[in-house]
């Protein structure tokens, strides 16, 4: 079935990146799909098309890494460097003595860290060391009396911007997860990056400006890029999110709504919501290729187990869900169509679409979506199909026909791939700490199988059982605790309401000191 279905999309489908009859209301145009609809990709992603750029895919950190310092190493006015951790090892040891060596130099050189993402990664004895090399160092959104919650909102954003030239947005931070360590027997973590030249970088300087200015004064003006030269011909749009924006969110929901042909997806820590699942099963019953590719095994476990309570759901749409082999796949990436592609570091959660501050390189030309299109096959090499009936034999991942190298052998349908076994549900973890941003979208995960369950708004499948259960357990074990000891209960809500409302004088008094000095002003 699933070969007859894929068959005949292709046969019906012979190009890729057409408006649909359907859509437009006329027959197909022979236009990129992304070219028909620009002005809703636009208001969508809060972002405008910007041509002239060159774009290279940058793979791993054997790629990333040494293009990023060569970068730095060559900076004449400015540096600016975004990421949600840099670890305190060998590998941010050596991206600290390049940015320290480049602000002995004169080269302005601003770094931005979360404070979250960076908790027990990195010393205050690290900063310290950059502050006195020159290097300005901003921490965002570290705890504050007056923000009892600010802490749920993070900058998840990994970026590097050099003399309004060149710029870098990728899902890797600084550390040596991505670079592994053969002597424990540790492979590099897997992830994906893009090196921009032309005139989106000044936009790319932009978004680092503003998060810039959330943390403190504002870069001046002379020290932010006007405008960029053309370097090429690629068109992209550089989505920069922000809390509560959801910028990314409507454009993923829009893509997967406008499809045509297939949609390929690898996430670091899927836990999608209800209506972009919805956009997913609802893409791939109307026959288009829907692949989500996610981690075998992860640095936050839980995750694990929240992103397959997901997949039935997927599943039974015609979405087809792989797992990684390898020790992390850290990448968040899609490609739509062969003519659509999203690299950066927006996960397909709660957390990245509205609590953090993300930022994602959409590029919008068919020779680069070529590329990742390949890259996401060779990926696919390397993980395990998740099926719901072991008996029935899955077609192995490759392109569609008419992208086939004519000297490729065909891969018979008959013939069970040996990694389309589901694997065990056990994980191991690698190392590194979660994150606020991921365990706020796995309490969401819990969250909706709790809530499904008692207000019997949707069915819950079998691989919900252990959720349910834990959910319930966790409920009950909860009311006896509060039944014997009901001050455990009213401590932390004292805590909590003491907290609050303190915040909220604080704030109160800033507010009011705004408005006398605002009133004295002629």
């Amino acid at each position: 079935m699933n070969e007859e279905r894929e068959q005949k999309h292709e046969e019906a489908l012979p190009s890729v990146g057409r408006a649909r009859e359907s859509v437009t209301g006329s027959p197909a145009l022979d236009r990129p799909l992304h070219e028909v609809f620009d002005d809703p990709f636009s208001r969508a992603a809060g972002a405008p098309l910007i041509h002239g750029n060159r774009v290279e895919l940058l793979r791993d950190a054997d790629e990333n890494y040494p293009a990023w310092l060569r970068a730095i190493r060559e900076a004449k006015r400015r540096v600016h460097f975004e990421s949600y951790f840099i670890c305190e090892d060998e590998v941010g040891l050596e991206f600290a003595d390049a940015l320290i060596a480049k602000a002995a130099e004169g080269v302005k050189v601003r770094l931005i860290y979360d404070w979250m993402g960076n908790f027990t990664k990195a010393s205050r004895r690290f900063w310290a060391r950059l502050r006195q090399g020159g290097v300005e160092v901003r921490c965002y959104n570290p705890p504050r009396i007056e923000s009892p919650l600010g802490w749920l909102s993070r900058d998840h954003r990994k970026m590097l911007a050099v003399d309004g030239e060149i710029a870098f947005i990728t899902g890797l931070c600084v550390g040596r997860d991505w670079v592994g360590d053969p002597s424990r027997g540790l492979a590099p973590w897997r992830d994906t990056g893009v090196e921009i030249r032309g005139r989106a970088v000044p936009a790319i300087e932009h978004a680092f400006a503003r998060v810039w200015a959330m943390t403190g004064d504002p870069i001046p003006d002379e020290d932010l890029p006007k405008g960029s030269r053309a370097a090429g011909r690629t068109a992209m749009r550089i989505v920069a999110t922000e809390p509560a924006t959801a910028g990314m969110l409507r454009l993923d929901q829009l893509v997967a709504t406008l499809a045509t042909s297939r949609l390929w997806l690898a996430d670091a820590y899927y836990a999608g919501t209800p209506s972009y699942v919805q956009a997913l099963r609802a893409a791939a019953k109307d026959g288009i290729d829907v692949r989500l590719l996610v981690p075998g095994s992860t640095d936050v476990p839980l995750m694990s187990h929240l992103s397959r309570a997901g997949y039935r759901p997927l599943l039974e749409a015609g979405v087809r869900v792989f797992e990684w082999n390898g020790t992390m796949l850290h990448a968040k990436t899609a490609v739509a169509d062969g003519a659509w592609a999203r690299v950066g570091s927006t996960n397909l959660n709660v957390a990245s679409w509205f609590g953090n501050c993300e930022l994602d390189a959409v590029i919008e030309d068919e020779e680069f979506a070529a590329k990742m299109e390949q890259a996401y096959l060779e990926d696919l090499e390397n993980a395990t199909e998740i099926v719901l009936d072991m008996k029935r034999p899955r077609i192995r991942p490759r392109l569609p026909r008419w992208r086939r190298a004519s000297e490729a052998p065909a891969a018979s349908a008959d013939e069970p791939d040996a990694k389309t076994a589901k694997r065990e549900a056990g994980t191991r973890k690698i190392g590194g700490r979660g994150s606020a941003s991921r365990a706020a979208a796995g309490a969401i995960r819990i969250g909706n199988t709790i809530g499904a369950a008692i207000a019997n708004r949707r069915l819950l499948g079998p691989v919900e059982a252990r959720l349910a259960t834990f959910g319930g357990g966790l409920l009950v074990g909860l009311a006896l605790l509060f039944a014997v000891f009901p001050r455990i209960l009213a401590y932390p809500v004292a805590l909590i309401a003491a907290w609050g409302g303190l915040a909220l004088l604080v704030r109160g008094g800033k507010l009011w000191r705004e408005r006398r000095r605002a009133a004295k002003t002629p």
